[in-house]
């Protein structure tokens, strides 16, 4: 059945949520022997929410998803390509998508930037088994074979030459809330596709084990994938799992879990450590701030400074240099929208 936090979603996205650009100066803190520090980088030229995020040669690309400007109505997906390169602090423009999209699953390999499925209307409605393929020199996107399935919030990682789409939304069950003008698509997935971009062929791979869900974290170490967090349909079914995928052996393994269930948070990897930022929602109905790092080697999780200008979901991130980008995201549980970009250095 929808929840109380749906229908606050639908309602935020509707009212629309922006945060502005906010300069402040680095947070640091040391826990278990390790230092973060923050800065505030040049804000994004628009505010924008449930994007897909990847690094692709030296800069930071922004895929789709929601996009608020003063004076218009809130736009739940959208063609728009952007990214930012931390050497010089500036932004810009791309190729749109083919497709207006939010909640697109985007990953970098052999210096092409892929995107997957994603959703065309609000609440997670109208999934797509869209896949296309952008080429930075040429400034354009290829339409790829479909996805097996029509997924939105699907988790996506390369791994050898490969990219895996992990869970996501298929949005089969459509329901209403009174008083709240939307749909709501719920129904989520254990399913495991293969794409070989080479051969341009999909398989599949073990499923997910337990839990089907979407919005869950997702990071490559080695030939292993680390699929964090998540929701099984709602924000009052969030997880803390933490499921391990070795591409070699095909065989899915437990990792410690996030301290605290989550989903819709950003994922990335900083000197061989597994960083989780944000995510929805805390007790109090409010967006996560916090920041906790995996370190494999000991199979535990440890907390660092706090993001600086506040919690905030539906961001994305991505590593450039050695320092992890978090751009974009909603600072209100279930919508809303930011311009901020915030750079993580971790010691």
């Amino acid at each position: 059945m929808p929840t109380r936090n749906s229908a606050l979603w639908a309602a935020v996205l509707m009212a629309g949520s922006v945060a502005g650009p906010a300069f402040a100066a680095p947070a640091q803190s040391r826990t278990a022997q390790q230092q973060a520090t923050w800065n505030v980088e040049v804000p994004s030229p628009e505010s924008r929410s449930e994007v897909g995020v990847a690094a692709l040669n030296g800069r930071v690309y922004v895929v789709g998803g929601g996009v608020e400007r003063a004076g218009a109505e809130p736009q739940f997906a959208s063609d728009l390509v952007t990214s930012y390169d931390p050497r010089t602090g500036r932004w810009a423009n791309h190729a749109p998508l083919p497709r207006e999209l939010s909640h697109v699953g985007v990953a970098a390999l052999n210096g092409k930037l892929y995107a997957f499925g994603g959703f065309t209307n609000v609440v997670h409605i109208d999934p797509q088994p869209l896949a296309y393929e952008f080429d930075p020199r040429r400034e354009r996107w290829t339409r790829l074979p479909d996805l097996p399935a029509r997924l939105g919030s699907v988790s996506v990682a390369a791994v050898d030459g490969k990219l895996h789409l992990i869970g996501g939304r298929d949005s089969r069950r459509i329901e209403t809330i009174p008083g709240v003008p939307f749909e709501l698509g719920f129904g989520t997935v254990r399913s495991h596709f293969v794409f070989d971009p080479g051969r341009r062929t999909w398989s599949t791979a073990p499923q997910l084990p337990a839990e089907s869900r979407d919005h869950a974290g997702i990071a490559v170490l080695g030939h292993r994938l680390h699929v964090i967090g998540g929701r099984v349909e709602d924000v009052d079914q969030n997880l803390a799992r933490h499921d391990v995928y070795d591409t070699r052996s095909r065989r899915w393994t437990r990792a410690a879990t996030l301290p605290v269930p989550r989903s819709a948070g950003a994922v990335v990897v900083l000197g061989g450590r597994i960083v989780y930022a944000g995510g929805e929602c805390g007790p109090g109905g409010e967006t996560f701030d916090d920041v906790t790092v995996y370190n494999p080697r000991t199979d535990r999780w440890s907390t660092v400074a706090s993001m600086p200008l506040g919690g905030r979901h539906g961001l994305g991130a991505a590593q450039v240099a050695g320092r992890a980008y978090y751009i974009a995201g909603a600072p209100t549980c279930g919508g809303g929208s930011s311009v901020d970009t915030l750079e993580l250095e971790l010691r």
